[in-house]
């Protein structure tokens, strides 16, 4: 049985645990606030640009631009996983990295040649052991000290590069869409060529059979909309990537804090058992010298 103070030296390690997680937890729901908002202000923006693209797309008339058209191939597969730098946050990297291995798998089996971004180090270290030799480049250290839009533009000015490169033929990306604190839903977005949004029942938006006119005309304005599209949806990835990071791990600090506490309080009903019994066993080495006297 160990000694009490071995005990009592538990208890304030887990204590100390606890005070950290407590901080972690306090820390994230302060970011979290912010973040959701954000997340939540970017996402009329990207779906309205989604349907501006739609209504263009549907109008023009020629082949159209290359991130609208595609190669005409789906042969190479660009798999964006955006997941980030730090841990402690649930199961909020796994989630991204299991659905990404799925869709690897799926890929690979249909005879695609795949590669992977990897947007944060969570995403690239879970990965790199399966299928490290696809792993193209990773991009980290984003949102320090606050994620901004220039992030969003480090990331498609690289996916742009590599497309016009002819590196890829698709990009995907897979991240996390925010819901609550305690739900966060894994998505799989396709980037490049750019997809016409869906509504809710599933079917293609349409623009309600409107008749627009566009100056100077649907090329110019796609040359320029196409790219600052696929900015704005990484954005938007980033940003609701963000939320559901902080609500993950305001979550999981919670968990791990009420998890201390019972361990806490188990060390100690186990330290009080052990004094309890030095005490009664002191007392009948009393007693029983007491008696032979």
């Amino acid at each position: 049985m160990p000694s009490l103070k071995t005990y009592r030296l538990r208890i304030r390690s887990v204590q100390s645990t606890q005070k950290i997680t407590k901080a972690m937890k306090m820390v994230a729901a302060a970011k979290l606030r912010r973040a959701h908002e954000q997340a939540v202000a970017a996402r009329p923006y990207a779906e309205a640009m989604d349907k501006v693209l739609a209504a263009l797309g549907q109008s023009f008339k020629g082949a159209g631009p290359r991130l609208l058209a595609g190669t005409g191939s789906d042969q190479v597969q660009l798999l964006i996983v955006a997941t980030a730098d730090r841990g402690l946050c649930g199961a909020f990297n796994s989630s991204i990295v299991r659905e990404a291995r799925r869709l690897v798998r799926a890929l690979m089996a249909d005879g695609k040649t795949v590669k992977i971004l990897c947007v944060g180090r969570k995403g690239r270290d879970q990965l790199r052991r399966d299928f490290g030799p696809m792993i193209i480049e990773t991009i980290t250290d984003l949102g320090r000290p606050r994620l901004s839009y220039g992030d969003a533009q480090k990331v498609a000015a690289r996916v742009s590069a590599l497309f016009e490169a002819g590196e890829f033929d698709v990009a995907t990306v897979v991240y996390n869409r925010f819901r609550s604190a305690i739900s966060q839903v894994v998505t799989v977005q396709q980037l490049i060529p750019a997809q016409p949004p869906e509504s809710e029942e599933g079917a293609v938006a349409t623009t309600g059979g409107a008749i627009y006119e566009f100056e100077p005309d649907e090329g110019a304005i796609l040359a320029d909309l196409l790219p600052r599209n696929l900015t704005v949806q990484i954005f938007r990835v980033l940003l609701e990537n963000a939320a559901s990071f902080y609500g993950s791990q305001m979550t999981a600090m919670d968990n791990a804090s009420r998890n201390a506490g019972d361990v806490i309080k188990k060390l100690t009903l186990q330290m009080n058992r052990s004094r309890q019994a030095t005490i009664t066993k002191e007392l009948i080495e009393i007693i029983s010298g007491a008696e032979a006297v």
